[in-house]
């Protein structure tokens, strides 16, 4: 086998992947749907089809369709891709790829028992694709029920949430330190007639105290050094009952990350954020950690509800 630099930089950044290696290892010992790879893996659907199309290309798998289906398996021939992979693969032995292994052998013995579709992703559903079913209309649904008042968006990016919260709120206020950012959000939100927009630091916004319901901290506290001024600002804001929504990734060990979201920290515990939030005046209604992301390096979540004393 003869290859370029650029050609074997390519292969090796295939196969460098954790599960682009265990989808290829499955793939030689059974035929799979995108639906059956998702189930063992325990990898979000969207990511198993974006491994599978790069698996495809570079000529290590192919896929057939039987009936609405179409299922994956490996194909062995002679090219660089399956020559490079030959030689890796005669060296791996991972107790990850025999528990797969394992799973498969189930999910292939279920198929012929005849199950609905919804049986067939019970436990796990939030991992499949069905059409209409995603969280955004989940969420839209469940707005419904809320009666927010007048609203802050704190570092608020290009107007995600305030587009979600505008019609269940009197006025929704976003704050951004970055002019390139409020105005992605003033075009996103020009039809919204409620919601106007400040370009101000979220350590100091400049908006008047003790005039906000509701204030939202959605994925802003991995933008600063000093979180304990952000949530002094959050305070000063609320009126007196008033409630702070907070999301931030948790404390992990991750600088690559970090650096290349240009994140300042590497995330918020939350015994931590109780501790600030209580140091800020805040009555915790909770804070914990919610949520883990599905896909390595599995970044978890702290939601916290505070309410102004």
């Amino acid at each position: 086998m003869s290859l370029t630099l650029e050609q074997s930089t390519a292969l090796c950044s295939l196969l460098s992947d954790v599960s682009r290696l265990r989808l290829l290892l499955l793939l030689e010992r059974h035929e799979l749907s995108v639906a059956e790879l998702t189930e063992v893996t325990d990898l979000a659907q969207s990511r198993v089809s974006t491994h599978l199309a790069r698996l495809k290309r570079a000529g290590l798998v192919q896929d057939k369709r039987a009936g609405n289906a179409a299922y994956y398996s490996a194909l062995s021939h002679d090219g660089e891709a399956s020559t490079f992979w030959n030689l890796l693969r005669g060296t791996l032995d991972d107790a990850q790829a025999r528990v797969d292994s394992e799973r498969a052998e189930q999910v292939i013995a279920r198929r012929k028992q005849g199950q609905t579709w919804a049986e067939s992703v019970a436990g796990r559903m939030e991992l499949h694709y069905s059409p209409g079913r995603t969280w955004e209309a989940t969420a839209r649904a469940l707005i419904g029920l809320l009666s927010l008042g007048d609203v802050v968006d704190l570092a608020c990016g290009d107007g995600v949430l305030a587009e979600l919260v505008a019609e269940r709120a009197d006025s929704v206020t976003c704050v951004d330190v970055s002019p390139t950012v409020i105005a992605a959000a003033r075009k996103r939100l020009c039809k919204i007639a409620n919601v106007r927009f400040v370009e101000a630091d979220m350590h100091a916004s400049g908006l008047p105290s003790a005039r906000y319901d509701h204030v939202f901290l959605m994925h802003a506290l991995a933008y600063t050094r000093e979180p304990k001024a952000v949530l002094q600002e959050t305070a000063r804001l609320l009126k007196p009952g008033g409630r702070l929504i907070v999301a931030a990734l948790a404390e992990h060990t991750h600088e690559e990350t970090m650096r290349a979201y240009d994140h300042v920290n590497l995330g918020i515990s939350p015994d931590k954020l109780r501790r600030l939030l209580g140091g800020c005046g805040y009555t915790v209604e909770s804070c914990r950690i919610s949520s883990h992301e599905p896909r390595p390096p599995y970044f978890g979540v702290v939601t916290a509800l505070a309410r102004r004393s």
